[in-house]
């Protein structure tokens, strides 16, 4: 019982003039003071490392507790307050890019590039930079058209899609201005300086269109006419994507002739049909913003719910067309892969279709998000179509 009472010599420490507790007692950096609660306080003169001294209720002094910070610890909030701030600026930039499109880019490119490959001698360090140009360039051009129509739907976007930067207010339009001008220099300079004509005209094409289809011009911002913005989307992700990076691959890369392959052709007309889709379906859950700001879309003129199948039904005949174009290839493996997998695709889609809510625009939207996994999921079936 004596160790747990407060021995004398300590209580007469904590007394004015009194002198210091054994050494056994407390650190010899270590001091005993008593406020005016009536509390003990242990205070030291160190200053490295966060200290914390705690002793127990005795005869009537209360516990407390005394804290001697480091002096690194504003560093260290600092240091937390930077990621912090670096962690947002990733955030908004990876919604300001809108990633189903950026991935969707790059898979479409990567994709085509390899029905340019013969055998398997062509996979080589030429093919892989040429396609990491084609790709980069592409991406910078594609972050370009997607900024560009959010600067000029930022208060459709308040309505629609209001998580995104500017219409959350996280991106000033300076911000948006000054992304959007240099990524559309770095796609050009890049295209540039690889020197593929093949490459630069399908950036300075998608530039065109992308830039005809968001800004607020006289004769221009044609995403207000239905079939002039499905045309401006079909021509990029169903025509040029398809020709353009392909022949980037054939002729400058491989120094090939230029040839429109079987499975070029199929390629280039199943993402005519794809991108039809994906053009109709996008404006499904924004038909509240459109009609406030007068978007002439086909959702807005003929219903959400006529339009969704609309857009399944294209999707399935598209999947019927590469089942056929499956059954007559003469190669084994190429038909066994392209029916099967397009098979699967076809019943997967026809039952989720069938389970959406159409009241649901969180539904609408999840389904949309659906619709562009299939789209990578064709890409990666088309380099097998032989």
């Amino acid at each position: 019982m004596d160790a747990l009472r407060l021995r004398p010599s300590l209580l007469s420490a904590a007394r004015p003039g009194a002198a210091r507790p054994r050494d056994h007692f407390l650190p010899p950096y270590c001091s005993i003071q008593q406020n005016g609660e009536g509390r003990i306080c242990f205070s030291s003169q160190r200053t490295q490392g966060p200290t914390l001294y705690h002793h127990q209720k005795f005869f009537g002094w209360k516990s407390s507790y005394c804290r001697i910070s480091r002096q690194s610890e504003p560093e260290a909030h600092d240091s937390t307050t930077i990621w912090r701030a670096i962690s947002s600026s990733l955030d908004a930039f990876y919604r300001f890019s809108r990633p189903h499109t950026v991935i969707g880019t790059a898979l479409s490119i990567v994709s085509v590039s390899l029905l340019a490959v013969q055998n398997l001698s062509d996979i080589s360090p030429l093919f892989l930079t040429g396609l990491l140009e084609a790709v980069v360039a592409a991406l910078f051009m594609n972050i370009y058209i997607v900024g560009l129509n959010q600067l000029f739907d930022i208060e459709i976007d308040k309505v629609n899609k209001p998580t995104l930067p500017l219409a959350s207010g996280e991106y000033t339009p300076a911000t948006g201005v000054a992304i959007v001008s240099v990524f559309a220099a770095m796609s050009f300079g890049l295209g540039w300086a690889v020197g593929s004509q093949p490459l630069f005209w399908a950036l300075f094409i998608s530039f065109v269109l992308g830039t005809a289809y968001s800004i607020n011009l006289p004769y221009l911002r044609w995403k207000r006419f239905a079939v002039v913005a499905a045309l401006c989307i079909l021509a990029v992700r169903a025509v040029i994507v398809q020709l353009a990076f392909f022949l980037h691959i054939q002729t400058f890369v491989f120094r090939r002739p230029a040839v429109f392959s079987r499975p070029l052709i199929f390629a280039t007309g199943f993402m005519t049909l794809f991108s039809v889709v994906i053009a109709l379906f996008k404006d499904i859950p924004d038909i509240e913003g459109d009609r406030i700001f007068g978007i002439r879309s086909f959702s807005v003129r003929l219903g959400q719910k006529k339009v969704f199948w609309i857009c399944v039904g294209l999707l399935e005949m598209a999947y019927s067309i590469a089942i056929l174009m499956g059954a007559t290839s003469s190669s084994l493996w190429s038909k066994t892969a392209t029916i099967a997998g397009h098979s699967i695709l076809a019943a997967i889609l026809w039952s989720c279709a069938r389970s959406v809510d159409l009241t649901s625009k969180a539904a609408i939207t999840s389904f949309y998000m659906f619709i562009w996994k299939l789209f990578y999921a064709e890409y990666l079936l088309i380099p097998l179509v032989r």
